[in-house]
């Protein structure tokens, strides 16, 4: 469905992007992992178009998309959420998630946008409860709950999640990711980056590891979970660590544990 062939991404003199290639199939959820500075962003942002790549393919359902503008690729389909809950804050709820529906909004009928509106508010009752609040006076939490609401009022075929726990509670990030699997069951495509790499990879179906602007390993996140290195330098998980606290993962299920 989507694939980066050899991407290459630059802030001025300073390349950040390495020559990376990934996969992304129908359906599937998978996410990018690696420190700070690794490119995790840049990558979702050159997907998304707001950075132009050096060199490399982004191919979307057999097109070329390397240079098209971020309005066109969001019509396409591809719909970012961005780190840092990035809502209207002078804009309410409701007016917020009619914003959302814009780059669809001549495509379909009241009907089908009245429905989105549901959509998006079985997911989260939280945002129907509030529809004329403001959304700066909302909680981090609900603020993250309202981007991905306003995401899904454009009916994206691929939805890019930057750091979607960044900053939140534990029983929002629990809630959150509840929802994600939501979305994961009904086909939706996901593409995630997330800091806490053992939740991501406790959700996702695959991932790819990212140092230093390129991917050192991938595969199915079973896989990497059980990967040595991923557990020392992503999970924290030392040997001896490992060895102590087997027993207690057995009776644990992964979220418990990247929550814990």
């Amino acid at each position: 469905m989507l694939e980066t062939e050899g991407i290459e991404t630059a802030y001025g003199q300073v390349k950040v992007l390495k020559g990376v290639s990934l996969r992304l199939d129908k359906g599937e959820a998978v996410t990018l992992i690696g420190s700070n500075g690794a490119g995790k962003t840049t990558l979702i942002n050159t997907i998304s178009g707001i950075i132009k790549p050096l060199k490399g393919r982004i191919i979307f359902e057999g097109q070329d998309i390397t240079k098209t503008r971020p309005d066109q690729i969001t019509r396409m389909g591809i719909c970012q959420v961005p780190e840092g809950r990035m809502v209207f804050g002078n804009f309410t709820v409701l007016q917020n998630l009619k914003m959302g529906s814009y780059p669809i909004y001549r495509k379909i009928s009241k009907q089908e946008r009245e429905k989105d509106f549901e959509f998006v508010y079985d997911l989260f009752p939280e945002l129907k409860k509030r529809p004329n609040e403001k959304a700066g006076r909302l909680s981090g939490g609900q603020q993250q709950m309202l981007s991905i609401g306003i995401a899904m009022m454009s009916r994206p075929k691929i939805l890019l999640l930057d750091e979607p726990s960044l900053g939140l509670a534990p029983l929002f990030v629990e809630h959150l990711f509840e929802t994600l699997e939501k979305l994961k069951e009904i086909g939706l495509t996901m593409l995630l980056v997330e800091q806490n790499a053992n939740l991501a990879l406790s959700f996702a179906d695959r991932g790819y590891v990212l140092e230093l602007g390129g991917v050192v390993l991938s595969g199915p996140c079973k896989e990497l979970l059980d990967s040595e290195r991923v557990q020392e330098y992503y999970l924290g998980m030392t040997k001896e660590r490992r060895e102590t606290e087997g027993q207690v993962s057995k009776v644990q299920s992964p979220l418990q544990r990247s929550l814990g």
